[in-house]
């Protein structure tokens, strides 16, 4: 048995690794600067010992590995006592290829947009389908206990972050996981904070092409002229799909399954490939939703597994945690909350949510909180997807201190160009102020729809508590 020590530990890829290292037999224990759930709950309910903050001290004398998170500095206390003792230090992506990938068939999901959900709808059609896979993703499937699984299946399916991998290692988190099969949902332009433009962003994804081998497989997205452009660099068959109303431009004899018939009936969002075959059954709305779930069918098909299976395993998907997860609804108002921080998500997750409750307002309430959305690279983006809306509330930007005013996203400029597009838009800096204004401005038979990338100060059960009749 090995003991490891994990650095940045309530992140959910590192608790999820935790959990992992753990049920393969190795004595865990972790620290964060902060403890919080979700992922601190997780790690008690496993028994694994949690110091914060940091200090050298926290680190075991019979430790023989340390596993550093990517928000991890090189000053940090417990690496400079790592160092000091001659420990490997190991990443997560390292070392989740490590221990549990090799081996085994990785399926890779990655992309700007819908990882989280097509990562974990794709291992739930595994399982569903008796594949019995191990997955690991940077969410709450609602269709499993925890993050993460070991399986004695032969797949291994994760989700695929562009982002850095720790202070040693700049490079993409994908890159180390050996992909066999990759799903490719969108590129588009994310991570300022660490990618200067699109073409930048575009090298990592063309390196991750250009992994996968020749006996593998890219499914991609042809919806996304990017995508179109990184698939050219793979050396394996590639695999297009698409679900927009018109055929996109592909290169001559490029294969493509188009969604079509997509519609809401009955509370699934429905669907058919080509036309052919069984109908797709999706608990989840919206567009971009069956097209994550038509890469998954995809992956599926070339398997092994039959169509009709699929569409039966599939329709028992029941999302994400904070993906279009409805809170309740509360004095006759729901609450819906999502993910989303990118205008191309934005735009989509609105439209979803039209889409699955055409009858009611939206009032989407916005917190700029992603190293992206706090910039204003995005400003004008932003206000053409919240014109989406028909009312708009903006929060103050997280950590606004930390972004030069010269490149800060400015709430109340968005505002504006969102009212220049017809749609009534507010700004309010605090979330209790933000919760008195709805609670005064909603109507029963209205959508709340609460949109960030983070913890946005409770308003979701600050909402409910206060809509809630007395």
């Amino acid at each position: 048995m090995k003991n490891v020590h994990v650095i940045a530990a309530c992140g959910v890829g590192m608790a999820s690794l935790a959990g992992m290292l753990q049920e393969k037999g190795f004595r865990v224990t972790g620290s964060d600067n902060d403890v919080y759930p979700p992922m601190s709950t997780q790690l008690e309910q496993l028994g694994i010992r949690l110091s914060s903050p940091y200090k050298g001290e926290n680190i075991p004398a019979d430790a023989e590995r340390v596993v550093v998170g990517n928000a991890v500095s090189r000053d940090n206390p417990e690496c400079l006592e790592a160092v000091r003792r001659n420990l490997p230090l190991l990443s997560m992506p390292q070392a989740l290829a490590e221990y549990f990938i090799e081996g085994r068939e990785s399926v890779v999901v990655a992309g700007t947009h819908g990882k989280t959900t097509t990562t974990s709808m794709a291992a739930w059609t595994l399982f569903a389908l008796g594949d019995d896979p191990s997955f690991l993703v940077g969410g709450v499937p609602k269709n499993f206990p925890v993050s993460y699984r070991i399986g004695d299946g032969p797949r291994f399916v994760v989700e695929g972050d562009e982002y850095d991998t720790a202070y040693f290692d700049k490079g993409p988190k994908f890159l180390h996981y050996k992909p066999k099969t990759v799903l490719l949902t969108s590129i588009e332009f994310d991570h300022a904070d660490i990618y200067r433009d699109l073409d930048h962003l575009k090298e990592s994804f063309r390196k991750l092409a250009r992994l996968i081998p020749e006996d593998g497989l890219l499914i991609a997205c042809a919806d996304y002229p990017a995508v179109v452009e990184i698939a050219a660099e793979a050396r394996c068959p590639v695999l297009f799909y698409s679900v927009a109303d018109e055929a996109p431009s592909l290169p001559a004899g490029a294969v493509l399954s188009r969604v079509t018939g997509l519609r809401e009936e009955g509370g699934f969002n429905r669907f058919r490939l080509d036309g052919n075959g069984p109908e797709y059954r999706l608990q989840l709305p919206g567009r971009h939703n069956a097209a994550n779930a038509a890469a998954v069918v995809i992956a599926c098909i070339r398997a092994g597994f039959p169509p009709e299976k699929i569409a039966d395993a599939m329709a028992g998907f029941e999302g994400v945690r904070r993906r279009q997860e409805i809170v309740g609804e509360f004095g006759g108002v729901l609450v819906v909350d999502d993910f989303a921080h990118h205008p191309t998500a934005v735009r989509e997750t609105i439209r979803a949510v039209r889409g699955r409750w055409p009858d009611r307002r939206v009032i989407a309430v916005f917190e700029p909180r992603s190293n992206t959305s706090r910039r204003n690279v995005f400003q004008k983006e932003f206000a053409e997807a919240f014109a989406e809306a028909d009312a708009v509330v903006v929060a103050g930007v997280f950590g606004a201190g930390k972004i030069p005013e010269a490149e800060r996203m400015s709430p109340d400029q968005l505002a504006a160009s969102v009212r220049a597009l017809g749609r009534e838009a507010t700004v309010i800096g605090a979330v209790d102020d933000i919760v008195e204004h709805l609670a005064d401005y909603c109507r029963p038979g209205e959508l709340v729809l609460v949109m960030s990338n983070g913890g946005f100060g409770g308003i979701q059960q600050k909402l409910a508590h206060r809509l809630t009749p007395a």
